[in-house]
């Protein structure tokens, strides 16, 4: 699933956890479950392996530009939105994007530095919770549409904080 949606998600997930506790470390809790529950539904990628990833950042090619571009893009858009939409008081709200986005760090971290902890997360994320997704076909449209669901989802939970 791409950042934004993560971060975006995330984000909502963290803030209603706050809201109702009034408790910023639960939110960040709440943030990054929140990773992990999205990653249990179909949803595309647009590098749809890590693998291939490190191969194109180590790689002499103009290609591994593209990518750094869309990725770093990918991970500030949702803190531009929150902006736009909040202005820079809502720093909660920046905390809980980063946490629902950490997952897929030590995910890029393995590929590049692997230890057991990595090796141990990339099971639980890699193999077991995006495992129904990697295992079924699913058609595109369940795939944009659980991403376009959520995203919708992060933006009318937040829109409901102003």
């Amino acid at each position: 699933m791409i950042l934004l949606v993560h971060m975006m998600f995330g984000s909502a997930m963290g803030y209603l956890a706050f809201l109702t506790t009034g408790n910023w470390i639960l939110g960040v809790f709440v943030a990054l479950l929140s990773h992990y529950f999205l990653d249990f539904f179909p949803h595309i990628e647009y590098i749809e392996s890590m693998k291939k990833a490190v191969e194109i950042v180590r790689s002499t090619s103009h290609e591994k530009y593209k990518v750094l571009v869309m990725v770093v893009a990918d991970f500030f858009l949702p803190f531009i939105i929150m902006f736009l939409m909040f202005g820079s008081h809502a720093w909660t709200l920046y905390l809980f994007a980063l946490a629902a986005a950490f997952p897929d760090s030590l995910t890029a971290l393995m590929q590049l530095w692997p230890n057991k902890f990595l090796l141990w997360h990339q099971k639980i994320h890699g193999e077991i919770i995006h495992y129904l997704t990697k295992q079924k076909n699913f058609p595109l449209f369940w795939k944009v549409f659980t991403q376009a669901a959520a995203f919708v989802i992060g933006i009318i939970i937040l829109g409901g904080k102003n």
